[in-house]
């Protein structure tokens, strides 16, 4: 039998052969990776109970919640909520306050994790590099209340932060009491709390780029700038990308729980922001519905600042979630 007549055989199979049904694929698949989804089933389990599920209290936001008459039985007054958030005197202090602590936060910690992996990865003396990524990734597992209390002690006019900047001709004041020095103390913070953690994923990401790579351009005549520049930052690009995307999804997810602690009434000009207006209107002031309306105006423009992001990523780089 000549070639010709074999490959037209397999042709033919091939165009007859029944398609498998949705049903029966799913079935193989599971058989087949049975253990990675057992493994997958308590991550699922999670978000369904604990993200999926309590989408349906947020009708709340759009009625006169009574925790007597329940969430069925409350009366309903559209987005009378909204109307009233919008039209508050708070609503351009505290979405300005969000964009500017988030923004800053993006635009100065972002970059820092990876810049970090960056210089552990031409360190040569492998006890130098792990000491490194130890020191700078240990905050992240220090408590955030005794995190915020260092801060606070550090900011004092007696602090150690004063004392420093003192040798330069700052005269010492009590940070926290100013306002216009809240964003760069809540950036800096979060940036020596997160900076090495951030970094993990990007080491992980740089032992992936091929090393023949590096020969080749070391008998180019490639410096290890250039080799930075043209191998490394590439190499690590979707993972940069993947990472914006996420961030930029939660633009406007600005913890309350640091901002909290950290502030006072001398400085809500500046650090109030959603979360915190939202725990002190649904949990201090127990007007459920009014912080509901405000929580899901928040998710739902952190929800098209991630489907955005990830539509220009797509037609710029080529590299997005889905």
């Amino acid at each position: 039998m000549s070639m010709e007549s074999v490959v037209k055989q397999k042709t033919v199979v091939t165009q007859t052969a029944p398609k498998q049904s949705l049903g029966k694929r799913l079935k193989d698949d599971f058989q087949r990776n049975r253990a990675l989804y057992l493994m997958a089933l308590p991550v699922l389990a999670f978000y369904i109970i604990f993200h999926y599920v309590p989408m349906y209290g947020a009708i709340i936001a759009f009625k006169d919640f009574s925790p007597m008459k329940g969430i069925l039985g409350s009366e309903w007054i559209g987005i009378q909520h909204f109307k009233d958030f919008f039209g508050s005197i708070y609503f351009s202090r505290i979405l300005f306050n969000t964009l500017n602590i988030s923004i800053s936060t993006l635009i100065f910690g972002f970059p820092a994790p990876i810049i970090l992996a960056l210089l552990i990865n031409e360190l040569r003396s492998k006890v130098f590099s792990r000491t490194v990524q130890t020191v700078t990734y240990m905050p992240h597992f220090v408590s955030l209340v005794v995190i915020c209390g260092l801060i606070k002690e550090f900011t004092l006019d007696t602090g150690v932060v004063n004392q420093v900047l003192s040798v330069f001709g700052w005269k010492p004041v009590s940070m926290l009491n100013k306002p216009e020095l809240f964003v760069p103390i809540y950036v800096i913070s979060n940036i020596w709390q997160e900076v090495g953690w951030g970094s993990i994923i990007y080491l992980a990401a740089l032992t992936g780029i091929d090393p023949q790579l590096y020969e080749a351009a070391k008998i180019d005549g490639a410096g290890r700038f250039k080799q930075l520049i043209h191998i490394t930052i590439p190499g690590i690009l979707p993972t940069i990308v993947i990472l914006l995307i996420l961030r930029m999804g939660r633009l406007l997810n600005v913890g309350f729980e640091k901002i909290i602690l950290l502030y006072n009434p001398a400085i809500y000009e500046t650090a109030d922001v959603i979360s915190s207006f939202v725990y002190r209107k649904g949990l201090l002031e127990f007007n459920w519905s009014y912080s509901a309306a405000v929580g899901l105006f928040n998710s739902v423009i952190n929800f098209f600042m991630l489907w955005s992001s990830n539509w220009l990523s797509r037609r710029l780089k080529g590299e997005s979630l889905w």
